[in-house]
């Protein structure tokens, strides 16, 4: 399953795109946070079994959050706004995006891998969009992402347990047990670190030097 790292990668990738002239170091900090948020479900699966990938995973998160910025930015007097009244336009900006990193690095990794609990707590069930797209000379195209007709029904917080360093099996764990905290779990996960790094850094970098040079 897709790593911390790799979450925080792809969150920063959408900052780098999304921040435009607001970007730098704290407002692309906020969408690294962001990105990494949904991972603190791991710590909650000891005291709410079945909660890691469901408790702040759920696309309801980001939904809510929304939600609360175009309240706050949209529906309410504008001298009355929380986020406006503090940290202007560029909050308004940083806000966005860090719901949008939340989505697109935090959830969007773990739903487009092994799933999420999607609309958890209003439906407990886990969903996941992987398999592959093909066109083939004989079947014409085929995609096995989702199954209109699923064998069996979507495993829930009862039946299903993703192995975390905090909670690596169900129960008890023996004073033996191996902790695993991954950090890539395939060339593809190590090519997202890798490329977020590199863009984010190398932004940085180049805002600094031309901030010097004004």
């Amino acid at each position: 399953m897709p790593s911390t790292l790799v979450h925080v990668a792809v969150g920063g990738l959408v900052g780098a795109a999304l921040l435009g002239r607001w970007f730098d170091a704290r407002s692309v900090g906020v969408a690294l946070v962001a990105a990494a948020v949904p991972d603190l479900d791991s710590f909650t699966s000891t005291l709410l079994p079945g909660s890691h990938r469901a408790l702040l995973h759920t696309l309801l998160l980001p939904l809510a959050l929304a939600a609360l910025v175009v309240y706050d930015t949209r529906i309410r007097e504008p001298e009355r706004s929380a986020i406006r009244g503090r940290w202007g336009a560029r909050g308004v900006a940083v806000a966005w995006v860090g719901i949008a990193a939340l989505l697109c690095g935090g959830v969007f990794p773990d739903l487009f891998t092994n799933g999420v609990n999607a609309f958890y707590p209003i439906h407990d069930a886990f969903y996941s969009i992987s398999g592959r797209a093909e066109w083939s000379s004989t079947r014409g195209f085929v995609q096995t992402f989702v199954e209109l007709r699923p064998a069996s029904p979507p495993p829930t917080t009862e039946t299903l347990h993703y192995s975390t360093v905090v909670d690596p099996s169900p129960g008890a764990e023996p004073e033996n047990v191996e902790r695993i905290a991954p950090l890539a779990s395939s060339g593809t996960e190590l090519m997202l670190i890798v490329l977020g790094a590199g863009v984010v850094g190398g932004r940085l970098l180049s805002e600094r030097l031309r901030g010097s040079s004004e």
